[in-house]
């Protein structure tokens, strides 16, 4: 039964598989109480062979089916068997008047995204990612912006799931082996630390079920699978979020307390 405090959570990541790398814990934490959940995913298309990976991973998460923008991966032409545009060409505004559909639609109380750095390695992806999201989470509430989008719906956090530098001792060394960037945030950036330990079959299921992200000598799910199981889990046993500011925002309440801080 739906807990009254459970506040629903919809993801909005880059590619498939980020959302069970940063925020998979916090995704079966939240279904786990009976709140709502869901993901909305930038780039690759319904058509590409990495769709039916995310259909299980959000299924393993308890998020529900794919909500996907169609836009091309900006270092992976198979991400859109159609032609479709990359997601770092595409027009800010398209971009955001689809983004501002789906929060309209699912009207949740916390949105969950990456952070400005783009996550560790800075991808570009990333980036454009959260300038994307921090505009649709603002003019998702504004009735004169994208009238056609549904009506106004006004979230009442927003985070940024990040990295902060005390927190990737396990995580930094398998990057810097691979010849991977480290982008971290101060440690005074994070303001929710949330402990996933009690969900972390569920995470490392819905990881899993990224298939062709488990070979190669550089993707984080492969590089994980190689990991000693114990290394593996604490790196994934905690997920770290900012929350960012919102022109003003609807009181919300939670039984979930680390996770729903007051504002920095």
């Amino acid at each position: 039964m739906t807990e009254p405090s459970a506040p629903s959570v919809l993801g909005v990541f880059a590619h498939p598989d980020d959302e069970s790398l940063l925020a998979g814990g916090v995704l079966a934490q939240h279904a786990a109480v009976g709140a709502r959940t869901a993901v909305v995913t930038a780039t690759w298309t319904a058509s590409s062979h990495r769709a039916p990976e995310l259909a299980a991973a959000l299924n393993a998460l308890d998020a529900g089916t794919p909500r996907l923008l169609g836009y091309a991966d900006a270092r992976n032409p198979d991400s859109a068997p159609g032609g479709a545009v990359r997601l770092v060409d595409v027009p800010l505004d398209e971009a955001v008047g689809r983004l501002v559909a789906h929060i309209r639609q699912f009207q949740p109380d916390l949105v969950v995204g990456h952070d400005a750095l783009g996550q560790l390695t800075g991808h570009p992806d990333h980036r454009r990612a959260h300038q994307i999201t921090l505009l649709a989470v603002e003019a998702a509430g504004l009735p004169h912006l994208y009238p056609d989008a549904g009506e106004p719906w006004q979230v009442a956090a927003l985070y940024a799931a990040t990295h902060p530098q005390s927190g990737i001792a396990d995580l930094g060394a398998l990057l810097s082996g691979v010849g991977k960037t480290l982008l971290t945030m101060p440690d005074e950036y994070v303001s929710a630390t949330v402990d996933v330990t009690a969900w972390l079959d569920r995470k490392w299921g819905a990881i899993s079920s990224h298939l062709s992200q488990l070979h190669g000598e550089r993707p984080l799910p492969a590089l994980l699978s190689r990991a000693d199981a114990r290394r593996r889990d604490r790196i994934l046993a905690t997920e770290y979020f900012t929350r960012l500011g919102l022109p003003r925002g609807r009181p919300v309440t939670s039984t979930l307390a680390t996770w729903l801080p007051g504002p920095r």
